[in-house]
């Protein structure tokens, strides 16, 4: 019995010796010795295709590699963000959010033809609507509007804080920029640049202001922060105390006419047409303070004291030199000084 069993290994053992040697003779690899047979002959695996060596797509090496893994490469690259630069603030949006799409496949099925070395651009198509939509979100972020110089009133005269200018993005070159980069396959960075708005208003027009001091009876005009005139004037009577506060001349009439107001004082007076003896005098400057304006006067003898009835009073021709050198919305601060 054993003797049977070691000549079955013995013969076994010969067996393969034969076919290695026979595999030696016909100069095949020792695994394709040990294919599989079948009743026709051996049968092999056919070898991967791989791009040829030097193939680049949009800038990418895809050389030696299958379409599988160019398209993977192809597309890790395309997805890279672009780098957009607005003043010191980096953005990174991915191409396909702002509207860019790449013809991956294309590409690589005309790579893997391609002589060695050959350079294939990637076809890249772009929403232009939606790099618009972008680029108004990037500018309502960063843009910003013009602050008009500001007024204030310290120690008693006007000071005008500095005006600042706004910026505003270039919105037609920063989405031509943005869809130049992507149908190039570039990612950047892309500057944005930003046009200066300048305020309306400065410390340099900003005009006329009057500071009156209701203790002295003076009126103080400057011309923005620069003192320009002083005049003497009446303000209201204890009585009827000219208000304090910040106002603004918010009507301008020539030759008015003075009607009574509703008022004690005033009860059976009747009205007043232009002309000699009008309480107004000639020129009336109302301010945003109800009733309460400043006019000429034909009561030269009150100018100086606290005579009126709450209005500022001045001499007739102070009043219609004032009137030509302010304008509607000329600011107007009452103090008790």
């Amino acid at each position: 019995m054993k003797r049977a069993a070691l000549a079955g290994v013995l013969g076994l053992a010969l067996a393969a010796g034969g076919l290695l040697a026979a595999a030696a003779a016909s100069g095949a690899g020792p695994l394709s010795a040990l294919a599989t047979t079948t009743s026709t002959g051996t049968t092999t695996t056919a070898p991967v295709a791989v791009i040829a060596a030097g193939v680049t797509i949009g800038g990418v090496e895809v050389g030696g590699m299958t379409s599988d893994a160019a398209y993977t490469a192809v597309d890790e690259a395309f997805s890279e963000p672009v780098l957009i630069v607005v003043r010191k603030h980096e953005l990174a949006p991915h191409p396909g959010q702002i509207g860019a799409a790449a013809r991956i496949g294309e590409a690589v099925a005309r790579a893997g033809s391609a002589a060695p070395g050959t350079a294939i651009p990637l076809g890249v198509s772009v929403n232009r609507g939606r790099v618009r939509k972008y680029v108004a979100v990037v500018a309502k972020r960063f843009d910003t509007k013009p602050v008009d110089a500001q007024l204030y009133l310290r120690d008693l005269r006007p000071w005008i804080a500095k005006p600042v200018a706004g910026l505003e993005l270039y919105r037609g070159r920063a989405e031509s920029a943005i869809v130049g980069a992507l149908l190039s396959n570039k990612r950047g960075p892309l500057r944005l640049r930003q046009k200066v708005i300048a305020p309306g208003v400065t410390r340099t027009n900003f005009g006329a202001v009057i500071v009156i001091r209701r203790g002295s009876n003076r009126l103080y005009l400057y011309n923005g922060m620069r003192s320009w005139r002083v005049f003497p004037v009446a303000t209201g009577q204890a009585i009827y105390p000219t208000p304090l506060g910040r106002f603004r001349i918010v009507v301008k009439w020539r030759n008015p006419w003075w009607y009574p107001p509703n008022s004690s004082w005033a009860r059976g007076l009747k009205p007043v047409p232009p002309g000699p003896g009008n309480p107004l005098g000639t020129r009336w400057m109302g301010l945003s303070a109800p009733g309460v304006g400043i006019h000429g006067t034909p009561d030269a003898a009150s100018i100086g004291y606290s005579a009126s009835h709450g209005c500022i009073r001045m001499r007739i021709p102070d009043a219609e030199w004032l009137f030509g050198h302010v304008h509607l919305g000329t600011t107007v601060f009452i103090v008790s000084a």
